[in-house]
């Protein structure tokens, strides 16, 4: 049976940040996710996750820019430094919150450039920020991203993100599996998981309703299948649920969009 994950920085919004964990272990996650850390102390969280019986999953490295637009800086010529100082205080937030995952958020192509030619720098921070994650056995994620949201996101296709693992040939280098990105890409979200899972390389999972990312059960894909297909691969890690509360904007805030969870728990 999937094991799933809140996503704070989408599920309830009608509270703030730091109360969102207490609503979370409230409704039944035993874990959370989010994008950024940065903005809060990380004793204030780690007394949040203690305090409610949570587990850190994921959590992202620093963007670069995120108000202005960007949206990582692994694949950005010029932003080597700022990208590795970044990277070292995600590993300081990962160690105070027993985080063991860090996803690193690829950047936006430059008007004007070609995605192999930034091939070279991306694989490089990737390389240098596995070596750094290895000594305290955290992984670093890549994840592709539809540019209909993101766009000219740089890496949008799980075959990509699998031919950047092999070429930067990190042990802890693993792929950030969204299904909702996946289908708004490609599709075959079933045979997807059957041709990656079994190469150990998938680190995390990810999941929203299509096309509107609101609750799974709403949309145009069958979750409960696909969940089918996860136990019969024997996938133990967690699921994800970041997706934008549709029926949890009715009275009883996130919380009531979420009777798609009640028989995993």
């Amino acid at each position: 049976m999937p094991k799933f994950a809140a996503n704070l920085s989408m599920l309830y919004p009608e509270l703030d940040f730091l109360d969102r964990f207490e609503a979370a272990a409230r409704d039944g996650f035993k874990a959370v996710e989010y994008l950024f850390p940065y903005a809060f102390d990380r004793a204030d969280i780690a007394a949040r996750l203690q305090a409610n019986g949570l587990q850190q999953v994921l959590f992202n490295a620093p963007p670069g820019d995120w108000d202005g637009g960007e949206r990582g800086m692994a694949c950005l010529p010029g932003r080597e430094a700022e990208f590795r100082s970044g990277f070292h205080q995600a590993l300081d937030y990962a160690a105070a919150l027993a985080c063991p995952r860090i996803h690193v958020m690829a950047g936006l192509l430059p008007a004007g450039a070609e995605r192999e030619a930034l091939l070279a720098v991306y694989a490089g921070n990737l390389r240098w920020a596995a070596q750094q994650a290895q000594q305290q056995g955290v992984d670093v994620l890549i994840e592709p991203i539809n540019i209909r949201d993101i766009p000219r996101f740089f890496l949008n296709r799980q075959d990509h993100a699998h031919e950047v693992l092999a070429a930067v040939g990190a042990p802890n280098l693993k792929v950030q599996m969204d299904l909702y990105h996946c289908q708004v890409v490609e599709g075959d979200l079933a045979m997807k998981l059957r041709q990656y899972l079994p190469t150990g390389n998938v680190g995390h999972i990810q999941i929203a309703g299509v096309p509107q990312r609101h609750e799974p059960d709403v949309g145009e894909v069958n979750y409960f299948y696909l969940f089918s297909v996860l136990d019969e691969l024997g996938y133990a890690g967690w699921v994800g649920c970041e997706y934008r509360p549709g029926a949890g904007l009715q009275p009883g805030g996130t919380s009531a969009g979420l009777g798609w969870l009640k028989p995993y728990l």
